[in-house]
């Protein structure tokens, strides 16, 4: 039995596997696509005030936070694997490609 079978198990609850699906397939992908339009926006602006500025990263340590907290970090503990292929296909998919189109969108939208 897997430690998440287990958990599960022991809680007789399926309630994080599906805060993990939630978070996976929903809210990860909507902030990060959001993430990636307003840091596209802030680059492609060329007003790099401290206020500006400081809202970018404080995004940034929260998109990172975000994405190995409750993505790759939740996945890695559902489907446990020595090479954490899983999770990071998990992370590629809920995460960088939905900030990858954040930024197309932006960029998309600039060359309108």
């Amino acid at each position: 039995m897997t430690p998440a079978e287990t958990r599960v198990a022991a809680s007789g609850s399926r309630w994080p596997q599906r805060f993990a699906d939630i978070v996976r397939f929903f809210v990860a992908p909507i902030i990060l696509l959001i993430s990636g339009f307003s840091t596209a926006d802030f680059v492609l602006s060329g007003i790099y005030t401290w206020p500006r500025t400081s809202k970018v990263l404080v995004l940034t340590i929260t998109i990172a936070v975000l994405s190995y907290e409750f993505v790759y970090k939740e996945q890695r503990t559902l489907r446990p694997d020595p090479s954490g292929a899983f999770a990071a296909r998990a992370l590629l998919y809920s995460c960088l490609i939905p900030y990858v189109l954040g930024v197309v969108a932006l960029i998309a939208l600039a060359k309108l």
